[in-house]
């Protein structure tokens, strides 16, 4: 990130918000040295079959294909056992992605419990874990071309889910006005228009997202999240296998690549396309649904 651009995301603390009023102890340094520990040990997940998917892609024919307006959302219905893409077509774009089992509104994607499993970026091999008390994987990343990215010096990388989804609440707490163009309420919209259900009921089941093509991290000295210029090109997708039948959204973030603002009308924006993609049959009939989690939720009742 330029240091111009750092320096202003510094400056909007304020020295209030770093001043420090406590006295460290004697042993400040010693409690700082202490070693990190990974919070979720994953070695006894179940991993998904990465050859099974390659030799699935050989035989992909596409089902459907939406195109997604600048600034704007669309909902889509993927089956069990076929594959999404969303497919960069003119210049890098954005999208906020939210995910549903179609047969259950409230089964949804959980991005913080994905990112405690994997990490704050997701790429091929990562899962998309859903809510509690399900928790279980709605999709898998089988396929990134932008995997090639990995962290660069800013500690950036790409597909975070970090961010929540910039919206018109936000916008209205911070600048006073209204935005309708906002990810938030493009998803509101596209699920509401999918489901026939009233665009206040469907806002309640939009959820944090994950930031598909999104170049973000966190800024090393104050510890900001920050957005930059998505390094996608036209071409670029990431490929996911619905595990059971799930409800998408996809929405065309109004920050365009999201290297300079969003939240209006300012940044470039381009259209997305999604495809659905189906397998050969043997490939779906050998596909099992995955189970929910088998707590039995007596809380120690």
């Amino acid at each position: 990130m330029p240091k111009k651009s750092l320096e202003r995301i510094n400056k909007s603390r304020g020295d209030d918000a770093v001043a420090q009023t406590s006295r460290p102890p004697m042993d400040a340094q010693a409690r700082r040295s202490q070693p990190p520990v990974i919070v979720y040990p994953v070695d006894s997940l179940p991993q998904p079959d990465m050859a099974r998917h390659e030799a699935a892609r050989a035989t992909l024919t596409k089902a459907r294909e939406i195109v997604v307006p600048p600034r704007d959302g669309r909902a889509f219905r993927v089956p069990r056992g076929h594959y999404l893409r969303i497919v960069c077509i003119e210049g890098p774009q954005v999208a906020d992605f939210n995910l549903w089992n179609a047969a259950d509104l409230t089964e949804r994607f959980y991005s913080g419990k994905t990112r405690a499993l994997h990490r704050t970026h997701l790429t091929t091999g990562d899962r998309l874990w859903s809510t509690l008390p399900h928790l279980r994987p709605l999709a898998t990343i089988t396929q990134d071309t932008l995997d090639w990215y990995g962290w660069d010096d800013d500690g950036a990388g790409v597909h975070d889910v970090i961010g929540t989804r910039c919206d018109p609440y936000t916008h209205r707490l911070l600048s006073g006005e209204d935005y309708h163009r906002c990810c938030h309420s493009n998803l509101a919209r596209a699920l509401s228009q999918a489901t026939a259900l009233p665009v206040t009921e469907a806002e309640l089941y939009v959820h944090d997202v994950m930031n598909v093509f999104m170049c973000s991290g966190f800024t090393r000295d104050t510890h900001q999240f920050f957005m930059k210029a998505s390094p996608a090109r036209p071409g670029d997708f990431i490929e996911f296998f619905a595990e059971l039948d799930v409800i998408g959204a996809v929405s065309t973030c109004p920050g365009g690549d999201c290297g300079a603002t969003h939240s209006s009308d300012v940044a470039q924006c381009h259209p997305l396309r999604i495809e659905i993609l189906r397998p050969y049959e043997q490939f779906l009939a050998a596909g099992q649904l995955p189970e929910k989690s088998n707590y039995r939720r007596t809380h120690g009742m």
